[in-house]
């Protein structure tokens, strides 16, 4: 769990992991397959496959109408594939082998996007539907970690797999309080994100340049949708203002 120094009067940006700042759709979609060749279950098409991206590995399974008695196993694949082995090779680094997770890339100018962010004053937290102990290495390992204040995720035990459980997790660690007058933001690209921000009385802010399907974030009640990555920080302080 990640704790921050507590304050009043807050601003806090939540920030999407895959499809907002990173471009992680190698890893999640080449363990995914893993899955499906595993089980001997049909590989779902190009689409399909897209449609893994943000939701918890069990809800997009069961979306994909793996049988129920096959879920546990099925998320135990994918995690062994996306966290524990290497077995994808880097497109960073040719001839090196890593794990899912870190198949992947950071979208270019995020990282001036988050420092923009921090330098007008907001709190920055990840709060991702990818597990914890998943997500906290990859914003290591690509340099995001230093450029927050916080990662959350969900939990192993699908205790905390949607994005309002997680929301309501990373209240807690940030030690949020609207009574206080602290206010928060969701950003991300996908139909869960706009979920799960209305769920906890946010609004969410659509990042364009991710993974959701034409008019989903629209659908799902973002009350706004971004193109590109160098109008996050604007947008944000406007939001705010």
């Amino acid at each position: 769990m990640n704790t921050t120094t507590t304050r009043a009067n807050r601003n806090v940006v939540l920030l999407d992991l895959d499809g907002t700042l990173t471009a992680s759709h190698p890893g999640i979609l080449s363990s995914v397959v893993k899955v499906f060749e595993e089980l001997d279950l049909p590989v779902p098409d190009e689409a399909a496959l897209r449609r893994f991206i943000g939701p918890a590995i069990s809800v997009s399974l069961r979306r994909n109408h793996v049988p129920e008695d096959q879920i546990e196993r099925g998320v135990r694949i994918y995690r062994h594939y996306y966290a524990d082995i290497s077995a994808f090779e880097d497109p960073s680094h040719p001839g090196t082998l890593v794990p899912g997770r870190l198949y992947a890339s950071v979208f270019p100018g995020i990282i001036d996007q988050l420092d923009e962010m921090r330098q007008l004053g907001f709190t920055l937290a990840v709060a991702t539907c990818k597990p914890e102990y998943q997500a906290i290495p990859v914003c290591e390992y690509f340099g995001l970690r230093d450029h927050l204040d916080a990662v959350y995720g969900a939990s192993v035990d699908d205790s905390r797999a949607t994005k309002d459980k997680v929301i309501a997790y990373a209240f807690e660690g940030l030690g949020f309080s609207s009574d206080r007058g602290d206010r928060a933001l969701m950003v991300g690209d996908r139909w869960t994100d706009a979920d799960g921000a209305r769920e906890m009385g946010l609004d969410c802010l659509g990042c364009g340049w991710g993974y959701a399907e034409p008019g989903e974030l629209k659908d799902h009640g973002a009350y706004k949708v971004i193109d590109r990555v160098d109008q996050l920080a604007d947008t944000v302080k406007k939001y705010f203002a």
